[in-house]
């Protein structure tokens, strides 16, 4: 994936410019053949994550993903493991990582990626497909990789996570 779109990359990488975190999360999703993603950012402040771009997500399901808890829902359980957190099918997920309205979203194979940089969280990052996929390893570590870059980018714009 990143062999052939370096741009994601090269993105987080310059740090003289503003990121369109919108595109970004498009182009990240266009990247892995997905539909739906979100990106949040961790407000250090009152330890929530907060929604920075999405696309794909039903409006009526916004207010419920402005601010996660850490520890709630995908976004949430990878950002208190700092690990990634993967459902072939989020519509039958019985083990309770999906929250209830997740299945709303009518995805199936969906993963969520802690942004972390130095063990340190910045996010999230997560995106899904309308079938049911197991993201391969290689996948998941591209993630990872586009993840600490974007927590590389934040560290060094701290304004930008909150703007």
């Amino acid at each position: 994936m990143l062999s052939t779109n370096p741009s994601i990359l090269s993105t987080l990488q310059n740090t003289e410019s503003a990121v369109d975190w919108q595109q970004l999360l498009i182009d990240v999703i266009k990247a892995f053949d997905c539909t739906t993603g979100t990106i949040h950012t961790l407000d250090k402040s009152t330890g929530l994550l907060t929604l920075k771009a999405h696309e794909g997500i039903p409006p009526f399901l916004l207010p419920k993903m402005n601010a996660i808890p850490i520890g709630k829902g995908m976004a949430g359980i990878a950002a208190e493991r700092k690990e990634p957190v993967e459902m072939c099918n989020l519509q039958t997920d019985g083990s309770g990582v999906a929250r209830p309205a997740a299945k709303e979203t009518k995805v199936e194979g969906s993963i969520a990626v802690p942004m972390l940089l130095n063990g340190e969280l910045y996010g999230t990052l997560g995106i899904a497909k309308p079938v049911p996929y197991d993201f391969t390893e290689e996948e998941t570590k591209d993630l990872l990789r586009i993840g600490e870059e974007m927590s590389r980018y934040i560290s060094a714009n701290p304004a930008q996570a909150s703007a």
